[in-house]
């Protein structure tokens, strides 16, 4: 059965309507073929249908990239910002409406460059907010421009000799920022990894930052193509505290034991090393939430389109 949505629905009624995957299907994707973020939307209808999320109180936001297309492909509400400033959005949706459920899909340039700033604050915030980094190190959308998470030496089209710099890596960044509470890595090309990461980051309590490694077929379909080819570089961080995916045992040997609890472990093991780590680096929801702290007064239906016809009367054309 289908949803209709409606931005004064209040939660209050009984609700006895179940979803399943057609509900969650939005606007036809018009992503490349082969595109990694084909992979995310699969996992997060999956999940949506899983938790029985309700699409009145289920709201994606997104910045600009491709990427940020996200909430036109889910069928519930969205906000589709722009360049840089989903966070930010995100903050005041999930202010004002504390009960609903908040999603934010952003790319590699949309976050850790034009972004950067709100990121680093967001993670500090601590908001009980789910942001996914759909990194494919190349500014897709504007056709393969370098990005903060370009590979050193890659070449692009603002730097056709190769990239100058070292990569930023946004697990080791966020890692470093007071006041972390989830921080996890998956891949899109492991679909059943990708899956078990996003039902653990919707629940946690408290700001969920999931890097999501991610293949563009256009521009940067080499940079993990041996670690698709390769399962034994790929490394699974494991842990009844963390995350454990065994149905991927056979295929992906090489797992480490690591307490996500252990935050100076999860620093040394984000380092560069010669394997790709996916799963749960830290997760502590003990941290102080500002969402908790500064939560706005909830009003009623009636109040609030007072107050909003109050705001407006103040205003002259």
């Amino acid at each position: 059965m289908s949803a209709g949505c409606s931005l004064l629905w209040t939660g209050a009624e009984e609700d006895d309507r179940v979803f399943d995957l057609h509900d969650w299907e939005g606007a036809e994707p018009r992503w490349c073929p082969g595109c990694g973020d084909l992979s995310v939307l699969t996992a997060m209808q999956r999940l949506a249908v899983a938790e029985q999320f309700v699409p009145e109180t289920t709201v994606f936001v997104s910045g600009i990239g491709c990427s940020s297309r996200f909430p036109h492909y889910m069928k519930a509400y969205g906000f589709h910002g722009i360049h840089g400033r989903a966070l930010p959005v995100a903050t005041g949706v999930k202010l004002s409406r504390p009960e609903l459920t908040v999603f934010v899909a952003m790319g590699d340039g949309d976050c850790t460059s034009i972004g950067a700033a709100h990121w680093l604050h967001m993670i500090r915030y601590n908001i009980d907010v789910t942001a996914l980094l759909m990194d494919n190190n190349i500014y897709g959308l504007t056709k393969k421009q370098s990005s903060p998470t370009t590979p050193q030496g890659f070449a692009s089209n603002t730097a056709p000799r190769g990239s100058w710099l070292p990569a930023l890596d946004p697990i080791q960044a966020t890692l470093g920022v007071t006041n972390a509470s989830f921080v996890a890595q998956t891949a899109e090309w492991v679909p059943a990894h990708l899956y078990a990461t996003l039902r653990a980051a919707y629940h946690h309590k408290g700001f969920s930052f999931v890097r999501i490694l991610q293949r563009c077929p256009q521009y940067t379909d080499s940079i993990y193509k041996e670690a698709v080819r390769k399962p034994s570089i790929v490394e699974l961080l494991v842990h009844e505290n963390g995350l454990t995916v065994p149905e991927l045992d056979r295929l992906y040997t090489n797992q480490r034991r690591h307490d996500p609890r252990d935050l100076d472990e999860a620093r040394r093991l984000a380092e560069a090393s010669d394997v790709i780590r996916l799963g749960i680096f830290f997760q502590d929801e003990s941290r102080p939430r500002y969402d908790l702290i500064r939560a706005l007064p909830q009003r009623t239906v009636e109040e609030k389109i007072r107050l909003m016809n109050e705001e407006l009367d103040r205003y002259a054309v």
